[in-house]
């Protein structure tokens, strides 16, 4: 479905149509991607420096298409971004066709009993763990979404973006490489906490000390804890609390309230700031939502203890 609805970007048209064709190919891929963590956590069945080593690679593939497709674009345009497109999402198609057809034996039979999500949501834990990583994330998007605009009103060149970029993806492969020796040091619910901290902490160091090229390396490596530990300590959350047939609509709520709701609201406000009062003002409103993303994870850590 994504790969038939790129097809509408060879399409002329203007903002509307856009929009239109970027909200079917991202409903599709949206999907897949709560789909694939919640097969890959059961595969790995708690292994997670396994599944560090695993999810390295979308890093990996991230990171790559920037170099290549930034390259290729300053070099001959954007004329060729629907080609782009259509060729990632068929080796995307490609490789699921190649996906061995593994079931569960509890998901064998069609007429096995529907599992209800409501006992799950009703519980404190799950909850509080579904605020902080609403908060969580709408922070994030001060980086996704305004970082490059903000380094360049300071004079950063091009080039220095791109670097500072490339150092929060290379910490992001690094740790995913490496989370199977540091992980276990701590309860998931206490990752949770630390990722928060050191959201509010880097949101901060962004904002107040955009003038310092070692700040901001320093601010950009903290991309390891705020991103890639935040990111497999919440899917160790889901997984244990949304067991068997419930883990792929756990997966789709982690998605939805978090890279849905939380990256819309994250850009949208954070474009509303940005324009009435700059950026650094923009910068602390993250840091404020982190500190609030690291009360709602203390709760959850709480709770935690108090629950069998």
């Amino acid at each position: 479905m994504a790969l038939i609805a790129s097809a509408g970007l060879w399409i002329p048209g203007g903002g509307w149509w856009i929009g239109l064709v970027l909200l079917l190919v991202f409903t599709s891929t949206s999907s897949m991607m709560s789909l694939t963590e919640a097969a890959m956590a059961h595969l790995v069945a708690g292994d997670w420096g396994r599944y560090g080593r695993i999810r390295l690679w979308g890093s990996v593939g991230f990171m790559l298409t920037v170099f290549a497709a930034g390259a290729w674009f300053e070099a001959f345009g954007m004329g060729a971004f629907p080609g782009w497109t259509a060729v990632t999402l068929a080796g995307v198609l490609v490789c699921t066709w190649w996906l061995p057809n593994v079931r569960e034996a509890t998901h064998a039979h069609a007429d096995a009993p529907r599992e209800p999500i409501g006992v799950a949501l009703r519980r404190p834990v799950v909850r509080w763990f579904f605020a902080s990583l609403l908060f969580h994330v709408m922070a994030h998007f001060a980086i996704y979404g305004f970082l490059s605009l903000y380094l360049d009103s300071l004079g950063y060149s091009k080039a220095t973006i791109g670097a500072l970029w490339a150092v929060s993806v290379i910490v992001e492969i690094a740790w995913f490489y490496l989370q199977g020796r540091l992980i276990g040091r701590f309860p998931m619910e206490r990752w949770l906490v630390i990722c928060a901290a050191a959201t509010a902490l880097r949101m901060a160091m962004t904002g107040g000390l955009g003038d310092s090229l070692v700040a901001l390396v320093i601010a950009q490596a903290i991309h390891a804890l705020t991103f890639a530990t935040h990111h497999t300590a919440s899917i160790a959350m889901v997984t244990t609390h949304f067991p068997g047939r419930l883990r792929a609509r756990g997966q789709a709520l982690f998605t939805v309230i978090g890279y849905g709701f939380g990256g819309v609201a994250g850009v949208l406000a954070g474009g509303a700031i940005a324009a009435r009062w700059g950026f650094r003002p923009m910068f602390a409103a993250a840091a404020a939502l982190g500190l609030l993303a690291w009360f709602c994870a203390t709760r959850v850590q709480r709770f935690s203890r108090a629950s069998p």
